[in-house]
């Protein structure tokens, strides 16, 4: 389980081993305390089946006297044997690509370079290599967004994507390979930009592929009243809220909102939000505790169908 996303630079990290319920207790306790964006604490089962590994990472140098303060009344004398290191960037990229294995949803297949024979005749193939820009399609939220827009796909061809927040570009370059037609993406991060730019380029994708930086659908590519049929925003819940008024304005009126980054607490307050500007629930996913909600414009909805999906 993961809060928070990576840090497009995570500078710092705090590794400790505990039990399951004090590395889960950590987990929302962290996530609560610090930004998100800044921020991402995660906790895993080691080999062992008993002892659990909690890892937070930091965008910036924490103050280690403080979080050993805020995290000892949960873990007790813990807290002073946790390690904080300071992480190399060439380091961070080569762990990512040590367990960067092959994703698939339907007959998309994200993968690294080193896995190139995995792909099959008909797979629609997308190649990442990890980079500082967070997106790798091993997330459960870009897998999410993966499998809502292959079900999308069952039923039809979408004319026109939009991919707000699009990190290193998989959700974009997925509709691009799937429909052979141009689509529109965009981030604030200009690094995120850039290596959007560059894994177009190793998929061949370049020409069909309009990306801009900028926040939200403020740019003249993104920012038109009811065209997109599919509009992907993978970002986190309290952005999500704050650009629904523009997000819900550029889809098309039978178009739909594949909406990620959401923990299952998330929910009930980003469904509200979007049923206020007249979008309801049809299809509720859910991969190792982050949510994936397809919302559709119109009356009342029929009653969604949920999905427990099973991690890659």
């Amino acid at each position: 389980m993961l809060e928070g996303l990576p840090p497009h630079r995570p500078t710092h990290v705090l590794r400790l081993l505990t039990d399951e319920g004090s590395a889960r207790a950590m987990t929302d306790l962290l996530g609560e305390m610090f930004d998100p964006t800044q921020t991402a604490v995660a906790a895993f089962e080691a080999e062992d089946g008993r002892t659990w590994r909690l890892e937070a990472y930091f965008a910036d140098a924490p103050d280690e006297a403080m979080i050993r303060d805020l995290i000892r009344p949960v873990v007790g004398a813990q807290a002073d044997v946790a390690s904080f290191e300071t992480i190399d960037q060439k380091d961070w990229v080569r762990a990512s690509l040590e367990g960067l294995k092959p994703v698939r949803a339907g007959r998309f297949l994200v993968h690294g370079s080193h896995d190139r024979d995995t792909v099959r005749v008909n797979d629609l193939a997308i190649e990442i290599e990890a980079a500082l820009a967070f997106g790798t399609g091993h997330h459960g939220t870009t897998l999410g967004c993966l499998r809502a827009f292959a079900d999308i796909l069952k039923r039809g061809r979408p004319a026109h994507v939009l991919d707000v927040g699009t990190g290193t570009g998989i959700l974009a370059f997925a509709a691009a390979k799937a429909l052979h037609t141009p689509v529109i993406a965009g981030d604030l991060d200009p690094e995120a930009v850039t290596t959007a730019i560059g894994n177009a380029r190793l998929n061949g994708l370049g020409p069909v592929l309009r990306l801009f930086q900028g926040p939200g659908v403020r740019h003249p590519l993104a920012d038109r009243p009811r065209r997109f049929d599919v509009v992907f925003a993978n970002i986190l819940a309290r952005p999500l809220k704050g650009l629904a008024p523009s997000l819900t304005a550029v889809v098309a009126d039978h178009g739909v909102l594949i909406l990620s980054g959401l923990i299952e607490r998330d929910v009930p307050g980003v469904l509200s939000t979007y049923r206020h500007r007249g979008f309801h629930l049809a299809r509720h996913g859910l991969i190792e505790g982050w949510a994936t909600l397809v919302l559709t414009r119109g009356g009342a909805a029929a009653r969604p169908r949920r999905t427990r999906l099973r991690p890659f």
